[in-house]
């Protein structure tokens, strides 16, 4: 057996990597077998996982995250005896490099139940996004009912400026946690966000229930589908999104295309948000054109103090005054607020 993990039997590269694959999991002879086919002879390999009669426990294995090699996905993608519903959920959180083998596929690009998911993914550039969305369109989808805005060019253009940060949050697999928690689940602050917490949670009315569903929904994603919906949903769901515990789920709300106004100058007074909201809110000059917004930041206590203390300046006298009273902000932004309230009412000075 030892020699079989070694991979040193006179078999064909088919029958070696069903042993190989069948002893991976072996308690002795398993991490041995594991080694063997990660170096194991690509030529080889690729002849036998784009044969169809290559057994699943073979194919499933090299399908697995990471036992991914990328010089043998197309023999697989390609193979007719991989289900296009495996393909699928691949496709749509696929890294960079596989991304780029499923759309060199003929089969992939034939197939609208694989290039469905595949328009989702991040990592897509906005040319291949065009052409996923022709494909799917000669296959008889209705692209923009069924994806709506999936192809607005702003969207294309900020998950392709993040596409790197948004595989490496991938890698790290962080749970959905919400700043400021969540009422349902205790308000704990940054409490990990569970489906089968929220599912616990139902029953207490209709509105609340609604909300509790939403949460679900979100709870079971990943980074990159949080994102999506972060662009593309709903305002309810922008309004928790905006709370989430990632930056890049957070900074997507405000990138989304479907964002109001109104959202706007609520986020700007939320306490349960993470800084870096406040901040690309204070950056953006179609942001700061709201007075509403800039207001909001001003008394906003969550506002870092060398944010508040540079907006001041352009806050209206009536409201000046009204900061300079606020004791929920720092003492030095409310003292700054007095000064530039007295230069306003009495420039010649004196006082």
């Amino acid at each position: 057996m030892r020699s079989a993990a070694r991979g040193a039997l006179a078999v064909s590269a088919g029958e070696m990597l069903e042993i190989l694959v069948f002893l991976s999991e072996h308690p002795i002879f398993g991490e041995q077998a594991r080694i063997t086919l990660a170096g194991f002879d690509e030529r080889g390999s690729a002849a036998a996982l784009a044969d169809p009669s290559t057994p699943h426990e073979v194919l499933n294995y090299f399908l697995t995250p990471r036992n991914r090699r990328p010089l043998l996905l197309p023999s697989l993608f390609n193979n007719p005896s991989v289900p296009e519903q495996t393909l699928a959920t691949i496709a749509e959180t696929a890294t960079r490099e596989t991304t780029e083998v499923l759309l060199s596929s003929p089969r992939v690009m034939a197939s609208a139940t694989i290039l469905r998911p595949l328009l989702n993914n991040p990592n897509l550039d906005p040319e291949e996004h065009v052409r996923i969305s022709e494909n799917l369109s000669r296959l008889g989808v209705n692209v923009p009912a069924e994806f709506g805005t999936i192809t607005d060019v702003e969207v294309i253009a900020w998950l392709k400026e993040h596409r790197a940060e948004v595989e490496a949050e991938e890698r790290e697999a962080k749970p959905f946690v919400l700043l400021g928690g969540v009422d349902e689940l205790g308000d704990e602050e940054g409490a990990v966000i569970s489906a089968e917490a929220l599912e616990a949670a139902k029953g207490r009315n209709e509105d609340e229930d609604e909300r509790i569903s939403i949460l679900q929904k979100l709870a079971r994603m990943n980074v990159a589908e949080r994102i999506k919906v972060a662009m593309l949903g709903t305002r309810e769901e922008r309004g928790i999104l905006i709370r989430d515990g990632s930056k890049l789920v957070s900074s997507a709300v405000l990138a989304s295309p479907k964002l109001s106004e109104q959202e706007v100058e609520s986020f700007a007074n939320m306490k349960n948000v993470r800084e870096n909201v406040l901040r690309d809110i204070a950056r953006s000059r179609k942001f700061m054109k709201n007075y509403v917004v800039l207001r909001n930041l001003c008394n906003n206590p969550r506002t870092p103090l060398d944010l508040s203390l540079g907006l001041t300046k352009n806050l209206l006298g009536p409201d000046l005054k009204l900061l300079s009273i606020n004791k929920n902000v720092p003492e030095t932004l409310r003292k700054g607020a007095f000064r530039l309230f007295q230069l306003r009412t009495n420039p010649g000075g004196g006082g």
